[in-house]
């Protein structure tokens, strides 16, 4: 690996989500590669899901901390393969968690990302990020992001989001 890419993954190794202030880029699994190209560096990023309102602003992070760092890149957004909540890192799961989201099951390898009818298997319990209680329900399937759902635990009473997992 070239000193460019090592500078340039320390540089966006503290990169975080401007969603979710608390986790990075890196922990998510949206920060998927850093080479050298003949071009040059390239930075590869996948979205959480392929409307994200948010991957213009990353790019936009990933290209000014980079020119900060004195370094030209190219940053490439690559849809497939689709990005999941597998590559979120256990610390970043945590990190939801803490910061009051409860994290992303992990997603069985025989369940397909494209659901055309509602599975008949009850969905597994979410457990509530405040105290833990999984006496809780699904509010609305979108929370304050696409890619969360809004949930109440019914045993504090409190609203959350649920990361869903992909």
């Amino acid at each position: 690996m070239s000193s460019t890419v090592d500078k340039a993954w320390a540089t966006l190794e503290q990169l975080t989500d401007p969603e979710i202030p608390v986790v990075t880029l890196r922990e998510l699994g949206i920060l998927r590669d850093v080479r050298e190209t003949a071009e040059g560096i390239e930075v590869v990023i996948t979205p959480t899901y392929s409307g994200c309102p948010a991957m213009g602003q990353i790019e936009d992070d990933v290209r000014a901390s980079l020119e900060r760092a004195g370094i030209a890149a190219r940053v490439v957004t690559r849809l497939a393969p689709a990005w999941t909540t597998d590559w979120m890192s256990d610390e970043a799961k945590e990190k939801l968690r803490e910061y009051g989201i409860a994290p992303p099951h992990h997603t069985p390898k025989d369940v397909s990302v494209v659901k055309f009818v509602r599975r008949a298997a009850p969905a597994e319990p979410v457990a509530c990020p405040l105290c833990g209680s999984t006496h809780t329900v699904v509010t609305s399937q979108f929370g304050s992001t696409a890619c969360k759902a809004l949930y109440k635990c019914l045993h504090c009473q409190e609203p959350f989001d649920y990361f869903k997992p992909y």
